[in-house]
């Protein structure tokens, strides 16, 4: 019967750092049965019991190789600490693709649009030319009426918006994008030298002295916006640069060489009233933060004892009155003497 020798697998270096050891075994093998087979079989069977042992304890590898795992941490701090991928705009959809993918309230074309007061320039500018055209003046001259007034209805929105650019942003009302500070103050300013630029060719276009009334009427108003703006003479400036624009209309013609004819004097007194009637309608949206700002101009103390919707009803009222009584008027004594 052939001896039997018990061999016992040493542990290499590698293992001496497992957290679960594998368990020792003895085996068996026949000495005269080809040992050098047999001793390979023994090695395959034990490292497979190690393999087994190692993968029932992952955590043993977390001590066996702390460089890997400190490289790993400073993986995980790299992607923590990294700066956040720029914005990609968004180009769905047709406001994407006008205005490449940004929000329309950062265009700066429409946040000067947003603070010229459109409407109030858009409507001042086709009355304007509506009544040049009705007092028979000809297409061209009518047009040129109607663009010179929205310039200069432009420019005063701007002004009038960097003026109250700090009330605008106390009180945070919406729509106003140079009291956000989303719209520069230099840079309206720009625009509104752009467009006195403008002006001044397409006011003198029918005729020098009427441009010159209309260019007074534009200076009085921006006047209005800083100097007796929060008492009792509000209203000076709204009367004064509409009184105004009848002679920038009759003294019109086509041509820096036109030369028309003095106003009515009722046409001019019923322009006056109508610009009063006008500062009262658009008081009454802003009556409460003027309140809170300590002002005392007239339409906010007939405001507080009438109340805005009753205000607003009467402002209303009356302006519709006196353009009704400047249409008779005009009807029997025409615009100009």
């Amino acid at each position: 019967m052939a001896k039997m020798q018990r061999w016992r697998r040493s542990r290499p270096s590698e293992e001496g750092t497992l957290a679960t050891q594998a368990p020792e075994e003895t085996l068996e093998v026949d000495l005269d049965d080809e040992p050098a087979e047999a001793v390979e079989e023994v090695e395959a069977e034990v490292e497979d019991e190690v393999d087994e042992v190692v993968d029932e304890a992952p955590g043993a590898w977390s001590d066996a190789a702390p460089d890997e795992v400190d490289e790993e941490d400073e993986d995980a701090d790299d992607e923590l600490e990294r700066p956040p991928l720029p914005h990609v705009p968004d180009r769905s959809g047709l406001t994407g693709w006008l205005f490449g993918g940004r929000n329309p309230a950062e265009v700066l074309p429409l946040q000067l649009l947003q603070a010229a007061h459109a409407k109030q320039a858009i409507t001042t500018a086709l009355a304007m030319g509506l009544v040049a055209a009705v007092a028979g003046r000809p297409a061209r001259e009518a047009g040129v009426v109607l663009i010179t007034v929205l310039v200069g209805q432009t420019i005063l929105g701007w002004h009038n918006d960097i003026v109250d650019r700090q009330r605008d942003q106390a009180h945070g009302l919406a729509g106003k994008p140079v009291g956000a500070g989303r719209l520069e103050v230099g840079t309206v300013w720009y625009a509104i030298v752009v467009a006195f630029l403008l002006l001044v060719p397409l006011a003198t276009t029918t005729g020098v002295r009427a441009g010159a009334y209309y260019l007074g009427s534009v200076a009085v108003a921006m006047l209005g916006n800083v100097v007796l703006r929060t008492g009792f003479f509000s209203w000076w400036s709204w009367a004064a640069s509409f009184a105004l624009l009848p002679a920038y209309l009759s003294w019109g013609g086509w041509g820096g060489k036109a030369v028309g004819n003095a106003p009515e004097p009722a046409i001019v007194v019923l322009a006056a009233l109508l610009g009063v009637g006008v500062h009262f309608m658009r008081a009454v949206w802003g009556l409460v933060a003027d309140h809170e700002d300590g002002w005392t101009y007239l339409p906010l103390k007939l405001g507080l004892k009438l109340g805005a919707t009753r205000l607003l009803a009467l402002s209303t009222l009356f302006a519709v009155g006196v353009v009704v009584a400047l249409v008779v008027v005009g009807s029997r004594v025409g615009l100009s003497r």
